[in-house]
Order: C-alpha cells, then sequence, then structure tokens
C-alpha cells in the first residue's frame, strides 16, 4: 500500500490587519483584557469584495507551486470550510474555476476548525488505495463576516486566512502522513454555533435581531472541552504509533486561544520550546489555522527533515482530531 506524502504546503491572509487597539474602538475592550485572556494580539481581515475563493486560490497556488504541481494535475479538491462562499454552490467548485483544476472533482467539509485534518484523513484514503495521485486539501474562513461585533467574547477571537496542502503517493518515508484519528461528539452542538440560517432555523427578522445568524459561544464550556478533547487526540495518537511525547520535535495545535495551548502542554507534559504558535498574529482562523501554522512552521524551519510532528485540532461540532506526520 502506498503512503500519503505532503508534496507542498501553503498559506495566505488578507493584508488588513485588525489590532486589539483597533477592537477597542468597536468593542468594550483592550489590548490587555484579550491578550491576557487569548494570546492574540491582532488578527486579518478580508477586504472589501475579498472572498474566502480569493484566499484559497492564494493558498493554493503556493502549496501548488511548493509541490511542483500543475492545476490540471489534481485530481481533488477538497476545502474545509464552515463560511462558504455561497450557500450554493461548493466553495471548492468556485476554486477549482479560479485555478483552472479542469480534471480535480471536488466538494466541501464543513467540521469547523478541526475541518482540515478531516481531510487530511479523507485525502489519505484515496491515496492509499490508489484511487487518486494528487489531492488539493484547503482550509479557508473569513470569520469575520460571521461575528457579533457587540460581543467581546467572541469577537475578539477569530481572524481570516487560508492554508493548503497537495498530498500524493510515494514510497518512500519523507514528509509522510502518519496516521489521523478523528473523534465528534454531536450532543454539544450548543455550546458553540450559529443557530439561524439553515433550514431548520431560518433566517428572520427575528432571527437577526437575535443575532441568531453568527457566532454563539459558551465559551468556559467548550475551553474545558478543547483542553480535554485535544489532550486525548494526541495521547490516543502517540500511544498508537508507539511513541511518547520526548520523540514528538513539533507540536502543532489548533491557534485558538494561548490558554488553550498551555493547558494542554501542562496536562501533556510537552516542552513549550517544541510548541509552534502564531495566534499571537492571526487569531482563531477555524479551519485554515492548521495548515496556515505547518506552513509557517516549515517555511520558518521550524519542522526540519526527520521530524515527527503531532497535530492535534477542535472545532464546534464538537468535532476533534490529531494527526502524526513523519517530516
Amino acid at each position: 500500500m502506498k503512503k500519503t506524502k505532503i508534496l507542498g504546503t501553503g498559506s495566505y491572509v488578507p493584508k488588513k490587519v485588525l489590532t486589539n487597539e483597533d477592537l477597542s474602538r468597536i468593542v468594550d475592550t483592550d489590548n490587555e483584557w484579550i491578550y491576557s485572556r487569548t494570546g492574540i494580539k491582532e488578527r486579518r481581515m478580508v477586504a472589501e469584495g475579498e472572498t474566502g475563493s480569493d484566499l484559497a486560490y492564494h493558498s493554493s497556488l503556493k502549496a501548488m507551486e511548493a509541490a511542483h504541481t500543475a492545476a490540471d494535475q489534481l485530481d481533488m479538491i477538497i476545502v474545509a470550510t464552515l463560511t462558504p462562499e455561497k450557500r450554493l454552490p461548493a466553495t471548492a467548485c468556485l476554486l477549482q474555476d479560479k485555478l483552472k483544476a479542469k480534471n480535480a472533482c471536488v466538494y466541501d467539509i464543513n467540521v469547523a476548525c478541526s475541518g482540515f485534518v478531516y481531510g487530511l484523513s479523507i485525502a489519505d484514503q484515496y491515496i492509499k488505495t490508489e484511487s487518486m495521485n494528487r489531492i488539493l486539501v484547503v482550509g479557508t474562513e473569513v470569520m469575520t463576516k460571521i461575528l457579533n461585533w457587540k460581543d467581546r467574547s467572541t469577537c475578539v477571537l477569530f481572524g481570516d486566512g487560508s492554508g493548503a496542502a497537495v498530498l500524493g503517493p510515494t514510497d518512500q518515508s519523507e514528509r509522510v502522513l502518519l496516521s489521523t484519528h478523528l473523534f465528534s461528539n454531536g450532543s454539544l452542538y450548543h455550546l458553540l454555533e450559529i443557530p439561524a440560517g439553515g433550514t431548520g432555523t431560518e433566517w428572520t427578522p427575528d432571527a437577526f435581531e437575535r443575532g441568531d445568524h453568527l457566532v454563539k459561544m459558551k465559551g468556559k464550556e467548550v475551553f474545558r472541552e478543547a483542553v480535554e478533547s485535544m489532550s486525548s487526540a494526541c495521547e490516543i495518537a502517540l500511544q498508537k504509533a508507539n511513541l511518547t511525547i520526548p520523540d514528538i520535535d513539533v507540536f502543532i495545535p489548533h491557534q485558538a486561544n494561548s490558554r488553550i495551548i498551555y493547558a494542554i502542554a501542562k496536562r501533556l507534559h510537552f516542552p513549550e520550546e517544541k510548541i509552534f504558535i502564531n495566534v499571537d498574529k492571526y487569531g482563531n482562523t477555524s479551519g485554515a489555522s492548521i495548515p496556515i501554522a505547518l506552513d509557517e512552521a516549515v517555511r520558518q524551519g521550524k519542522i526540519k527533515s526527520g521530524h515527527k510532528v503531532l497535530i492535534a485540532t477542535f472545532g464546534a461540532g464538537f468535532a476533534w482530531g490529531s494527526a502524526l506526520i513523519q517530516w
């Protein structure tokens, strides 16, 4: 059976920077309040007319360039997003058109912040069974379009961006996806959701008045579940691979909140110097969080040949997971 290789990664964030000081002029907050609770200093925000597929296009081009892969070589495009550009069609269709990836089948997945890891797992199955040869997995989000800018507990957390990876088959052991581990608990959906906008709860004047078309979150409960779930997912990945924390060279957690990241590190006894963190620059970019961090870690030389990389993610649903990579 073939192994799945990460042929190349790419990322892209909008040019517009929204700092904590900027937010203090919008909502009742300040830099100290935000940074002490989240570790976030700034985040990116799309320009007028800039869309999720635009962000995905730019990150995809970088990943394809790194992978030495042309658009017509792609067999499949998977877009992970909770902020689709349209209700119909899938954002993946719009991205395919922009890339001119005429030979690719495409679709979206939505498991919020965990989308990219789920996408890796899906692509892994196609490649290992030799059903596909080149798969582009993209996480892209325009979170600033779905935030309640009067709610300081949520609007300070999120930002826009996109990350991507091209995957393909190999017989070698470099840059290979060792395993993915996926989990979910739908009974807790109400702790982090957008209540209105689907066919079950449509947009109505009352729904808009309540802000039900925007993100609502019970922060303390989500924090607790995120720490517990990501820690458990890491332990399971290590156990099944017969590895321990000292065997891991780089840990890339979902960039939601620095307090969550450090709480996981404390629980797992993970050395902080091995953790890659960029939440201070971008905030929580949801499904784009992991691929942006992975790409930056690669391009900054934090991930080197031979390194074992552990990834953990958690998002609304709840859905969470982990992945191991041998670089």
